[in-house]
C-alpha cells in the first residue's frame, strides 16, 4: 500500500533537521563570544567548534535515518 506522503521525510527527520540547525547556531554565537583576539580563546577554537561539530552529526543522523515501516 503506497502512503500519499510527497514529502522525503518524516516528521522525525524534520525534527531532528531543526534540532541540528539549533546547535549549528549555537555553536557559531559560542564562537563568536569569545573575547580573544582574532577568537584564538576557548570558546573560539575549541568549544565552539566542537558545538558545531554535533550539530553536524545530528544533522547527519537527520538525512539519513531510516523512516519506520508500518
Amino acid at each position: 500500500m503506497e502512503s500519499n506522503n510527497k514529502l522525503p521525510f518524516e516528521k522525525r527527520n524534520y525534527i531532528f533537521m531543526l534540532i541540528g540547525v539549533g546547535i549549528l547556531v549555537l555553536g557559531f554565537a559560542i564562537m563568536t563570544m569569545d573575547k580573544a583576539p582574532y577568537g584564538f580563546g576557548t570558546l573560539g577554537i575549541t568549544i565552539g567548534p566542537i558545538v558545531v561539530m554535533v550539530g553536524f552529526v545530528v544533522e547527519f543522523f537527520a538525512i539519513f535515518a531510516k523512516t519506520k515501516e508500518k
